[in-house]
C-alpha cells in the first residue's frame, strides 16, 4: 500500500492563473462525451483514464459510504490512478481508517492526502468554529483552495456524484467543464439499487459509519445521522440552505 503524505502545494494564484480558455475547456468537454456516449462507469474510465487524458487525469474521493464503487471500478482500470483525499482537519477518525482500508483491499497505490494550508487556516478559522458562523467559508478554506491548489497538472478529474442525489446534482451531465478542467461523473445514472448491488457483487466494505445512519459523510461538525425514508443526503449541513461545499462548482 502506498499512501503520500501531504506536501507543499503550488501556490494558489499561479494555479490559477494557469486555467486554460473556458472555451476551450468546453470545446474539450464537448468532443471528449461524443466520444464516451452511451458508456458509464468502467468501460466510461478505460478510454479516459488510458489514452484521453494519460498522465492527466485524478480521482477525488471523500471515502465516504459510496466512494468504494467508484475507486473500484478506477483501480479496475489503472491501480496506479492519481487519487486525490481532502483532509479538512475536521474528519471522522473513521472516514481515515475507512480509507487506509479501502487502498489495501483495492491495491490502490498513489493516494495523496491534501489538506488546507495552515497560514490560510489559522487567518480564517483560528478557534475552529468557522463553520457555526460561516460554513460556505469554512468548505472554502478546508476542501476548495486545496483541491484547487492539487488539482494543478491534471487536465480532468473524476467525481463520484449521481443524478439520484437530487437538488442540484439531478441534472449532472457525465462530462462537464469546471473552470480549468473537465470533469468526469462516470456514475451519473447509475440509482441507489445498482450501486448497493456493486458493492454486493464486489463484497466491498461499508464505511463503519453507515450502520450508525451516517449516508452521506463528511466533516464531523456538518454531518448528521439520516431517519429512515430521509433523502441520502439530509444529514449535510442539516438546518442549513446548503447542499453542496464548493468544490463542484460549475462553468458550463
Amino acid at each position: 500500500m502506498t499512501m503520500r503524505a501531504p506536501s507543499p502545494l503550488p501556490d494558489l494564484e499561479a494555479v490559477r492563473a494557469s486555467y486554460p480558455d473556458l472555451e476551450a475547456v468546453r470545446v474539450r468537454a464537448q468532443r471528449v462525451a461524443a466520444r464516451v456516449a452511451g458508456l458509464d462507469g468502467a468501460a466510461l474510465l478505460e478510454p479516459l483514464i488510458c489514452d484521453e487524458f494519460a498522465g492527466r487525469i485524478a480521482l477525488v474521493s471523500s471515502f465516504g459510504t459510496e466512494s468504494a464503487v467508484l475507486l473500484a471500478l478506477a483501480a479496475e482500470v489503472r491501480s496506479s490512478l492519481p487519487v486525490l483525499f481532502i483532509d479538512t482537519g475536521a474528519l471522522f477518525g473513521e472516514t481515515k481508517r475507512y480509507r487506509d482500508q479501502l487502498v489495501a483491499h483495492l491495491g490502490l497505490t498513489d493516494v495523496r492526502t491534501i489538506a488546507p494550508d495552515a497560514a490560510e487556516l489559522a487567518s480564517a478559522d483560528g478557534d475552529g468554529l468557522l463553520f457555526q458562523r460561516d460554513s460556505d467559508a469554512c468548505c472554502h478554506v478546508r476542501k476548495v483552495l486545496p483541491l484547487d491548489r492539487a488539482l494543478a497538472g491534471f487536465d480532468a478529474w473524476i467525481s463520484g456524484r449521481k443524478r439520484y442525489h437530487g437538488t442540484d446534482r439531478a441534472e449532472l451531465p457525465v462530462i462537464e467543464a469546471d473552470r480549468g478542467w473537465i470533469k468526469i461523473n462516470p456514475l451519473v445514472a447509475w440509482p441507489r439499487e445498482r450501486l448497493v448491488a456493486e458493492f454486493e457483487r464486489r463484497a466491498l466494505p461499508a464505511h463503519p459509519l453507515e450502520a450508525d445512519g451516517f449516508l452521506s459523510i463528511g466533516c464531523m461538525p456538518c454531518s448528521a445521522r439520516v431517519a429512515p425514508g430521509d433523502d441520502i443526503r439530509a444529514g449535510r449541513w442539516a438546518g442549513r440552505d446548503k447542499t453542496e461545499c464548493g468544490i463542484h462548482r460549475r462553468s458550463a
